[in-house]
């Protein structure tokens, strides 16, 4: 199983989240938190950051990176895609987001998160992290690959 990370910014006092449209790979065509596999030499956090970075040419600084979730991801239809997802927040940043090869970064309302437009387990643990919650969940995805078959969630 793969490890991966994924990282969103936030505006409490706008009640808003920075999305990406994924524009190629993996999951292309979907919003998505910024994030992406971990290197041999990083640490969770490290990748986190440096993703973010590569994605949206924002800088966050390390100690206002706070891990929210840990999300186990299984594809019935293709193994090769299981993996573990280190989720991150940050209320705290440097820069404006840019759009880059892999990402076109848009701000969302809470209420108006485009959940029909991303993976469908986002659903059932984004608007509890936007809640504050800590947790930890278990998706099992169909044969299609997009479809949520079982899943779980526990929070801490």
């Amino acid at each position: 199983m793969k490890n991966a990370t994924l990282c969103f910014l936030i505006h409490e006092s706008e009640e808003k989240v920075l999305l990406g449209l994924k524009k190629r790979g993996f999951g292309a065509g979907k919003y998505n938190g910024f994030g992406g596999k971990i290197g041999e030499q990083e640490t969770i956090e490290e990748a986190a950051l440096r993703e973010f970075y590569e994605e949206t040419s924002i800088t966050i600084e390390q100690k206002n990176l706070s891990k929210v979730a840990e999300l186990y991801f299984t594809f019935s239809a293709k193994p090769d895609w299981d993996q573990t997802v280190y989720v991150f927040i940050a209320k705290e940043w440097q820069g404006v987001p840019q759009e880059s090869e892999e990402m076109k970064p848009e701000w969302y309302r809470y209420t108006k998160i485009p959940f029909s437009q991303m993976w469908q387990d986002d659903k059932y643990w984004l608007p509890l992290i936007l809640q504050g919650k800590k947790l930890k969940g278990w998706f099992t995805f169909g044969e299609d690959n997009q479809s949520v078959k079982e899943y779980k969630i526990e929070e801490y």
